[in-house]
C-alpha cells in the first residue's frame, strides 16, 4: 500500500475510511448503508423534487420568498464544503457574497451592465478573487495557520469589509446602492417570480452536483484525511495548507455566485451582506441542517428561513427568542444537525475504495 493511501486508510475511526491495495478510485457513494441501501440520494431526490413544484402551489410573493431561499442555500453550500469537508471555520464567508453583489451592482449602476452572461461570470470571478487574496494571507504563510487564526482572520476580514462600505460614499454609505435594475437575456428581463426561481434553483442543482462530484473524487479522498487527521496527512506529503486554500477558493467562488444573484434578486445592496452577522447567519444553516452533507446545507436553510418568516408574521415581538431557543435545542441534543435523523454516521461521512466482500467473492 502506497504512503498516501495508507495515509487516508490510517485516518478514519474504524470502517468509515477504507483503502486496500488497488481502491483508488471512490468506491462506496455517501449515504449507502452496508445493506446497500442509499439514503442520501433519495433525500436529495426527495428536496428537488418538493423545490421543483412550490412556485406551482405557492402565492406570488411566496415564491419570491422561496428564489430567496434557494440564493441562501447556494451560499450555505459555500460554507459547508469549506468548514464541512475541509474544517475551515471561515466567519467570513459573507465577505465573498457581499463584495461579488456589491461588484456587480455597480457594473450595473455605473456602466449599465445588467447581462446574465456577464454579471454572474462577474460575480464569481469576484468571489473567487477575494477568497484568493485572503485565503493565500491567512492559509499559505510560512507556517501553517491554526484554527483560531484563521477564523479570526476571516471574521477581520468580513467587519473590516462591512466598515469600509458603510464608509464609503461612492459605495453609498449606509444605505448602500439601491434600485439595480433587473438581470437582462438579451432584450427579456428576468425579474422575480417563477422565472427568476428557478433559474437560481437550476444553478443551485448544477453547483451542488459539482460539488458532489468534487467531494467523492481524489481530491475529496484528501480532503477525507484532512478533515479526519490533519497531522497524519501532512507527515505523508500532503500540502495539507494548499489543499485547503483551493477549497477555501471553490466556497468563495460558490458565495461570489450567490452574491450576485442575491443582488439582482433583492434589487439593492447594503453593507449588511458583507458583515459578521451574515457571516454568522450561514454557520447557523450549516450548523442547523447537518455539517459535512451538502444537503444539510440546503435543508438547513429551507428550514430556518422557513420557521423565520412563520414566526414573524405570528409572533412579531419574540420570535427571535424562539428561533434561538430551537436553534439552540437542535445544537444541543442533535450536534451533528438534522440531517442526522435519516443519517448514521457511516453514512454520513461515507467509505473510500472497494468493499472488501465484494473483491473477496470476485473470482
Amino acid at each position: 500500500m502506497s504512503a498516501a493511501k495508507q495515509a487516508v486508510a490510517d485516518v478514519g475511526e474504524g470502517p468509515d475510511v477504507v483503502m486496500d491495495e488497488g481502491a483508488v478510485s471512490v468506491g462506496l457513494p455517501v449515504g449507502q448503508t452496508a445493506a446497500g441501501r442509499k439514503v442520501l440520494p433519495i433525500v436529495e431526490g426527495l428536496v428537488l423534487l418538493v423545490a421543483l413544484v412550490l412556485p406551482l402551489v405557492l402565492q406570488d410573493y411566496l415564491t419570491v420568498f422561496a428564489t430567496r431561499v434557494v440564493i441562501l442555500a447556494l451560499f450555505a453550500l459555500s460554507f459547508d464544503l469549506v468548514w464541512g469537508y475541509a474544517g475551515i471555520m471561515s466567519f467570513g464567508q459573507a465577505l465573498f457574497f457581499g463584495s461579488a453583489g456589491y461588484g456587480v451592482a455597480l457594473l450595473a449602476r455605473d456602466l449599465n451592465v445588467t447581462s446574465i452572461f456577464l454579471i454572474l461570470p462577474a460575480g464569481t470571478l469576484t468571489g473567487l478573487t477575494a477568497a484568493l487574496l485572503l485565503g493565500g494571507f491567512l492559509l499559505l504563510g510560512r507556517h501553517p495557520a491554526s484554527v483560531i487564526f484563521v477564523s479570526l482572520g476571516t471574521l477581520t476580514g468580513s467587519y473590516a469589509a462591512d466598515r469600509l462600505a458603510r464608509g464609503w460614499y461612492y459605495l453609498g454609505g449606509q444605505n448602500g446602492i439601491p434600485s439595480i435594475p433587473p438581470l437582462t437575456l438579451g432584450s427579456y428581463d428576468i425579474t422575480e417570480g417563477p422565472v427568476y426561481y428557478y433559474m437560481a434553483l437550476g444553478i443551485l442543482t448544477v453547483v451542488y452536483l459539482l460539488c458532489r462530484f468534487l467531494v467523492r473524487s481524489q481530491f475529496g479522498l484528501a480532503l477525507a484525511g484532512l478533515r479526519e487527521n490533519e497531522q497524519r496527512i501532512a507527515f505523508f506529503g500532503y500540502k495539507v495548507q494548499h489543499l485547503k486554500a483551493i477549497v477555501f477558493a471553490v466556497g468563495g467562488t460558490i458565495a461570489g455566485l450567490a452574491g450576485s444573484l442575491y443582488a439582482f434578486h433583492e434589487g439593492f445592496v447594503w453593507p449588511n451582506m458583507l458583515g459578521v452577522v451574515f457571516s454568522t447567519q450561514v454557520v447557523l444553516y450549516v450548523l442547523f441542517g447537518g455539517a459535512g452533507t451538502l444537503i444539510g446545507a440546503v435543508i438547513g436553510t429551507v428550514i430556518i428561513e422557513g420557521v423565520s418568516f412563520w414566526l414573524s408574521d405570528n409572533y412579531r415581538d419574540i420570535w427571535p427568542i424562539i428561533l434561538g431557543v430551537l436553534l439552540l435545542l437542535v445544537i444541543m441534543f442533535r450536534p451533528l444537525g438534522l440531517i442526522s435523523f435519516v443519517l448514521g454516521e457511516r453514512e454520513r461521512i461515507g467509505s473510500f475504495g472497494a468493499r472488501k466482500e465484494k473483491r473477496n467473492a470476485a473470482p
